[in-house]
């Protein structure tokens, strides 16, 4: 049943971690390493079921290989899932236990924080293996990669209303924004800083009253978001929240946010906004900042370089939105096109013999 799965889509390896004596339960999945090392969070998650954890590390690594596609970069899709409670089983023993498994990838995996681990974890992983980014900023990393993700989904979002409104300024523009977490709240920073209006929904009170006092937005419900007058809708949330109960409340003309697969069903759901006339900004390229920035520490980390490149992310949405245009599908589509043809394409190249492959022949003889 894996092996069927693995073939269906793709995958290179699944990889299972046990240490008897930290507790550690944890698969590595890689995915494809067509354009380089696979690059992918480790994520920790109170699994049900060890199928499950299968399911979601394999759901999660194929989509690392088209966010890392789509953002530009030379690098491969991975994942990796630890089966505990955060609150409870975490340990230096425990991430050192997983640093090891991931340094016996020999570089063919390069993990980092994800939902439920944290720098200090990283640091940990650290001192197993250098495969491994977003470590603390004494080690010469980019530390906390929100800041960029956030950076990112402002670019994201001037290049999407550019392509709802004729122009990518965001002054006076309206933004309602779900979820006010850490990357969403620096997103409100920067669109408070250009004069757009918010209007902002979050389970947590105190994100909102923060929001509320620092930028001035408008507080609504949980369920009002979905319908309030609004330019942009900004998921930073929930996944699978374009739905069909949610889509025929929208009054905006154009969606770009920070979540997760927003989309319920993404062929279905992409085309109803599509015939709805509301742009769809794909949130696996929107989101790419933060991949993009510890990615950069593979280079020996540059903030200039890392914040100009997450820069590029606007124009990553500009190829987007042209290709959707071109060959008259669906944005969400056309990010996967996007990505499938520079996979290909670098497929291609690699199957060209060079000098460096001979040089690195005779230097192992």
């Amino acid at each position: 049943m894996i092996f069927e799965k693995m073939e269906q889509y793709d995958y290179e390896q699944l990889v299972f971690c046990h240490d008897e004596a930290s507790g550690l339960k944890a698969i590595i999945c890689i995915h494809d390493s067509t354009l380089g090392p696979a690059l992918g969070g480790a994520r920790m998650w109170n699994y049900e079921t060890e199928e499950e954890a299968i399911t979601d590390v394999l759901r999660l690594a194929k989509g690392m290989t088209y966010k890392n596609a789509a953002a530009g970069l030379n690098l491969g899709g991975g994942k990796t899932v630890i089966m505990g409670d955060a609150k409870k089983d975490k340990s230096e023993a425990f991430f050192r236990a997983l640093g090891r498994y991931v340094n016996s990838l020999g570089g063919r995996y390069i993990t980092a924080e994800d939902v439920n681990t944290t720098v200090q974890d990283m640091d940990y992983i650290y001192q197993e293996t250098p495969y491994v980014c977003g470590i603390s900023e004494s080690y010469g990393s980019g530390g906390d990669p929100s800041p960029k993700t956030a950076l990112g989904v402002y670019m994201a979002m001037k290049r999407t209303a550019k392509e709802a409104y004729g122009n990518d300024s965001l002054s006076e523009k309206t933004i309602a924004v779900q979820g006010v977490g850490a990357v969403a709240y620096k997103m409100c920073e920067y669109l408070h800083e250009e004069g757009a209006r918010l209007i902002v929904s979050d389970i947590n009170q105190e994100a909102v009253d923060r929001a509320v006092n620092d930028f001035g937005a408008t507080q609504v419900g949980l369920d009002e978001i979905y319908s309030v007058e609004a330019d942009i809708f900004a998921p930073c949330a929930l996944g699978g929240i374009i739905n069909d109960e949610t889509i025929p409340q929208f009054k905006f003309k154009a969606i770009c946010g920070s979540a997760n697969n927003q989309l319920d069903d993404a062929e279905k759901h992409s085309n109803m906004l599509a015939e709805n006339n509301i742009v769809y900004a794909p949130d696996y390229v929107v989101n790419s900042g933060g991949v993009i920035n510890v990615a950069d520490e593979l280079e020996g980390y540059d903030e200039d370089r890392a914040v100009m490149k997450v820069k590029g992310i606007y124009e990553q949405m500009d190829k987007i939105f042209t290709i959707a245009k071109e060959q008259g599908i669906s944005t969400a589509q056309a990010a996967d096109r996007l990505a499938e043809t520079r996979i290909e394409q670098m497929m291609r190249v690699k199957s060209t013999f060079s000098l460096n492959e001979k040089n690195q022949f005779n230097k192992g003889k």
